[in-house]
């Protein structure tokens, strides 16, 4: 009697695991600076100067597109070549004190 209570507990089982939706991995850093939520939603270490970011960062439920951050000069490049220095970014430095080397 315990045989098929067991045979039938292991195919639920089965058919939960193969019928579950595999779900990409969300792992956005997020902090509360300047009364402001901001979340690193995806970043990538520069291969050639390891001192420079490319970082698609959320700040206040609002996403960014794709920002160039340099650790080592302190400022951000946006998509249209503009240049921010840090001082006015407080997302600019999160991602260099979050991903140091």
């Amino acid at each position: 009697m315990t045989a098929p209570i067991a045979m039938t507990r292991a195919l639920v089982l089965l058919l939960f695991v193969l019928l579950l939706p595999i779900l990409p991995a969300q792992a956005a850093s997020c902090r509360a600076i300047a009364g402001h939520e901001i979340c690193i939603v995806d970043i990538q270490r520069s291969a050639k100067n390891y001192w420079e970011y490319r970082a698609v960062v959320k700040v206040d439920s609002v996403t960014r597109p794709v920002e160039v951050y340099n650790c080592r000069d302190r400022f951000l490049t946006r998509q249209d070549g503009t240049q921010i220095p840090f001082s006015q970014e407080p997302a600019a430095s999160l991602v260099c004190r979050l991903y140091r080397k």
